[in-house]
C-alpha cells in the first residue's frame, strides 16, 4: 500500500493555518468525496480524511502542514499523480496567503 508524505512549511501561525485547513477540508469533501474529521489540539490540529481507496491525515501546525495518505491498491497505481495534485493544492493555498502566483505543478 503506497504512502504519500508531504510537508509544507509556512509562517502563518496556527490560527491562520487552521483557516486554510478548513478551506482544504471543504475542497477535499466537495471535489473528492472525502469524509473529513477535524480534531483541534492545543499546539496543532489533525484533519483525518478517508474515502474508498485512501485514508490519511493532515497535520496543521503553526509553522507547517504535513500530510500522510495511504493509498489502496487501485489508487496506488496513480500515486505520483495524486501526490502532485495534493502538492499543487497545498502550494496554491499557501501562495494565495503570501500574495504569490500559484506554482506550476
Amino acid at each position: 500500500m503506497p504512502v504519500l508524505h508531504i510537508r509544507r512549511p509556512h509562517a502563518l501561525g496556527l490560527d491562520r493555518a487552521r483557516e486554510l485547513a478548513t478551506r482544504w477540508t471543504a475542497e477535499a469533501e466537495a471535489r473528492f468525496g472525502m469524509r473529513c474529521s477535524p480534531q483541534p489540539g492545543d499546539g496543532a490540529d489533525v484533519v483525518r480524511f478517508q474515502r474508498s481507496g485512501v485514508q490519511g491525515e493532515l497535520r496543521v501546525a503553526a509553522d507547517h502542514f504535513s500530510l500522510e495518505a495511504r493509498l489502496g491498491l487501485v489508487l496506488g497505481a496513480f500515486a505520483p499523480r495524486i501526490q502532485a495534485e495534493i502538492e499543487a493544492n497545498l502550494d496554491q493555498l499557501l501562495a494565495g496567503e503570501a500574495g504569490l502566483p500559484p506554482t506550476a505543478a
